[in-house]
């Protein structure tokens, strides 16, 4: 559970923002959404090597420019 403490007279939408900036930085929604649908590992481990690839593309291209 988040608990995100309020400071005397400060404004409820600062700390409205904080409480969402911690949330997101647990990513309970990230693994919700992966529990929706089973992916097979497969395909995991296929869509991680296709990132590489990408990223590594991207990094010899700026090395040669």
């Amino acid at each position: 559970m988040l608990i995100i403490p309020i400071k005397d007279g400060e404004n409820i939408d600062r700390a409205l923002k904080r409480f969402k900036r911690k949330f997101d930085s647990t990513k309970v929604m990230k693994k919700l959404r992966d529990k929706k649908q089973f992916t097979k590992p497969s395909v995991v481990s296929r869509g991680g090597k296709i990132r590489a690839a990408y990223k590594q593309r991207l990094r010899t291209a700026e090395e040669q420019a």
